[in-house]
């Protein structure tokens, strides 16, 4: 393909969403480069990848990743970024002037940036636009832990923007949420130094975990679809490996109310629990950026990466994409570790479910829906690369 075509730098790491962005613009003609810090990166082996550049790690060397990304940037040919993880959204927001030297930026401001990352921030955009969340406060506040209670990062990433005390040129992915049961509060300073800053509490919430998926332009939403989690990697919860597109208008409600109020601008995944006891859906988190599950979206009739494409290329709309719900989608290895989980692991707050109907659910919603995130009869390479990195070893 002609380095002069038109080009988008695809920011690829290990999950699903990266390659979903590689093969919708590559199926479309448009020239994509993949930027990755992990020469394993599955979407270095989809056949619709027309470049491969090697990043810096973003955790060590946080500058010389904003360089060479700009050196992207700069290159006439390059029209867009597409930020599939918290690093790559915080670097576009962090030097946004510089990006939008050479781009049209469809992302938001770090100030607005930093009102979502910040977790009681966030909240308190939450309160004010009338949207439920549970009962948060910073870890050094808690006086009641005869409750159940989790703990887990008070940003969504850390760098020196929100902690002082890492250096400019490192970031830090976020620790391991952490669960306690009713009056069994934690040894703090060790907590802490665990998290790396003093994290913040809040209430367990059971229910099903949901996410609205939006792109925004400049405080307006252009369109917006759901993600129902129906399996996690751990049998509690944890990151999708089954999700299915959902349609609930109180959940879109609850998603835009905190959007609008954040006057958002560029692409958010907007995380809730469905609380099984009230009725309520309480807000988690913002992600800035394409997400993991993107996959379902697509299968869902919605293709986010071609939309964010044209916004970055001028094209503001109307957008009124086929929206169809009830569609899902498996990450199949994830599926595997779900089960595993259910094998060889307890957790508190969860009973565990039967092995076997777990097993023979699964089975039985990859005959009903043959949609997978990974896995591609057109472009199968990267459904391998992602099986041989789960090999230790390899």
């Amino acid at each position: 393909m002609n380095d002069a075509a038109e080009s988008v730098v695809v920011i690829s790491n290990d999950a699903p969403g990266a390659v979903t962005v590689v093969r919708s613009l590559g199926k479309r003609g448009i020239r994509t480069i993949v930027a990755s810090d992990s020469p394993r990166s599955p979407a270095f082996d989809s056949k619709y990848c027309d470049e491969r550049v090697m990043l810096p790690s973003p955790y060590t060397d946080l500058l010389s990743y904003r360089d060479v990304l700009l050196d992207l940037a700069a290159r006439p040919s390059v029209k867009a970024i597409a930020p599939v993880r918290e690093e790559d959204i915080y670097v576009l927001a962090k030097y946004r002037d510089e990006f939008a030297e050479h781009l049209n930026v469809v992302w938001p401001e770090m100030e607005t940036l930093a009102r979502a990352h910040d977790r009681v921030e966030l909240v308190a955009a939450a309160e004010r636009a009338g949207v439920a969340v549970p009962d948060t406060e910073l870890l050094t506040d808690v006086d009641d832990w005869d409750r159940r209670l989790i703990a887990k990062g008070r940003y969504g990433i850390l760098t020196n923007h929100y902690v002082a005390d890492i250096p400019p040129t490192e970031s830090r992915s976020m620790p391991k949420t952490q669960y306690f049961q009713p009056n069994e509060p934690p040894d703090m300073d060790a907590l802490i130094d665990r998290m790396g800053h003093v994290p913040i509490v809040q209430e367990y919430v059971p229910g099903t975990e949901y996410t609205v998926r939006a792109l925004y332009h400049e405080g307006e939403p252009l369109f917006s679809t759901q993600k129902a989690l129906r399996r996690g990697f751990k049998y509690p919860r944890g990151p999708s490996v089954y999700h299915e597109a959902v349609d609930i208008p109180e959940l879109w409600d609850a998603a835009r109310a905190v959007l609008d109020e954040l006057e958002w601008h560029g692409l958010a995944s907007v995380g809730f629990i469905g609380d099984e006891e009230t009725g309520e859906f309480k807000l988690l988190e913002i992600n800035p950026r394409f997400w993991s599950s993107l996959p379902c979206d697509l299968h869902a009739g919605v293709d986010y990466p071609y939309y964010y494409w044209q916004l970055a290329t001028g094209d503001t709309g109307p957008f009124d994409p086929p929206y169809r719900p009830g569609t899902a989608s498996h990450f199949l290895r994830g599926e595997l570790v779900h089960l595993l989980s259910v094998a060889t692991e307890e957790y508190a707050f969860v009973d565990k479910p039967s092995l076997a109907r777990t097993a023979g659910t699964m089975l039985g919603s990859m005959v009903t829906q043959p949609h997978f995130d990974f896995l591609s009869l057109d472009d199968p390479r990267p459904f391998v690369r992602d099986c041989l990195n789960a090999v230790p070893g390899r």
